[in-house]
């Protein structure tokens, strides 16, 4: 049965993903409802009965939160215990969108990349020569049951936003979950990932490619519950070098734009926006926003005149990009990236969300976000 949710009041995300001219560029946050990576290790030693697995347990290994309001609604429940509670990820995930109210055009659900290794039956890190491997690419993967706690949020949270703004869905890219799932959980040096597709880049291939199968039905899913727009966030996408990305990063990436739409119509659904993030893949740039992407993120290492000169008149738009440390920082230092990012991407009118260049930090004043938030507004709104 279809699912019904008001109308969209606030449709300024979608027709700008779309190329559309709009009245201002739309803006939301990343990691606006999230925790401010990393998590507390305090969480680790709440309700034990529902510890996450190990992989899961490491990615999340120290705190920040930047709302107040987070802690009242999370309670004692550890951050993977508040992902798989509906009603407490719909409320997380309303939070910004109510603190700063006509502020953010959008809501991104309150989740978390890793819920795909763990669907995957992932809790330590795996070799190609184990056991385990082999397990994994031979699972059949019941997609809809075990992340069924993710959908039930979404719809949840799509009638309780009553058509205020978009909801957004989202999945890590393939690359960046095969890291946690090789490594084990978060790492500095990569040395399994590199390890696995220097010498066993077959085997690295069949698990990229088992992964992004796995992301087409979530994200299908996703906007079977409500979903209004996708993003995948390819955060490692960084730790590989021109050749390397274009091998074991960009067919995965590609292959999910090009079947979502397939899988959806599959599902009698209409298609949505897709966003790619390839964080610190700026030399990619050209080659990515040919992949079938209605948006590109940026961080902040790339240059909004530049990435906008490399766009030339192909239809895309960019997100982001500030340096989310801008937060930290004076009043002017955050109007002086504003004027910037206005400048750079030509106005806002066309063609840019406005975002930070990655998630927002651990230790930012809320109202310093305000701050930044009403700039844009001021400032790219005119």
């Amino acid at each position: 049965m279809e699912l019904t949710f008001e109308p969209l009041k606030n449709d300024l995300l979608l027709r700008a993903a779309r190329g559309e001219t709009v009245e201002r560029p739309p803006c939301w946050i990343m990691r606006q409802g999230n925790d401010a990576l990393p998590s507390s290790s305090k969480d680790q030693d709440m309700n034990t009965q529902e510890q996450p697995p190990d992989i899961l347990r490491r990615h999340r290994a120290t705190a920040g939160r930047y709302l107040p309001e987070y802690h009242e609604a999370k309670g004692n429940r550890d951050f993977f215990a508040c992902c798989r509670d509906p009603e407490v990820a719909s409320t997380l995930t309303l939070q910004p969108i109510e603190r700063f109210a006509g502020l953010l055009d959008a809501a991104i659900i309150f989740s978390d990349i890793l819920v795909v290794p763990q669907a995957l039956g992932m809790t330590v890190e795996m070799r190609p020569d184990d056991g385990q491997y082999e397990k994994v690419l031979a699972k059949s993967v019941d997609v809809a049951a075990e992340l069924d706690y993710v959908y039930k949020a979404i719809t949840l949270t799509r009638k309780k936003l009553a058509g205020r703004v978009p909801l957004i869905g989202f999945c890590g890219a393939p690359w960046t979950l095969f890291c946690y799932m090789v490594e084990g959980g978060g790492t500095k040096l990569f040395m399994q990932s590199k390890r696995w597709i220097y010498r066993h880049p077959e085997e690295s291939k069949k698990l990229l490619q088992k992964i992004a199968e796995v992301c087409v039905e979530y994200l299908a899913l996703q906007v079977k519950a409500g979903a209004q727009l996708v993003m995948v966030f390819d955060s490692w996408a960084g730790e590989l070098g021109p050749e390397a990305f274009k091998e074991f990063s960009e067919p995965y990436l590609a292959y999910i734009s090009a079947n979502l739409p397939k899988k959806l119509a599959e599902m009698n659904l209409e298609r949505v926006p897709m966003t790619v993030f390839p964080k610190g893949a700026w030399h990619a740039l050209d080659s990515v926003i040919d992949i079938g992407y209605d948006v590109v993120g940026l961080d902040w290492l790339q240059d909004p005149a530049d990435a906008v000169k490399i766009r030339g008149d192909r239809r895309i738009t960019f997100q982001g990009n500030a340096d989310p440390g801008v937060l930290y920082g004076t009043h002017e230092a955050m109007t002086k990236a504003v004027e910037v990012m206005v400048k750079g991407f030509g106005g806002g009118k066309k063609g840019w969300i406005a975002n930070l260049g990655h998630g927002i930090t651990p230790g930012v004043n809320p109202e310093d976000l305000r701050f930044y938030l009403s700039e844009i507004h001021r400032l790219a709104g005119n």
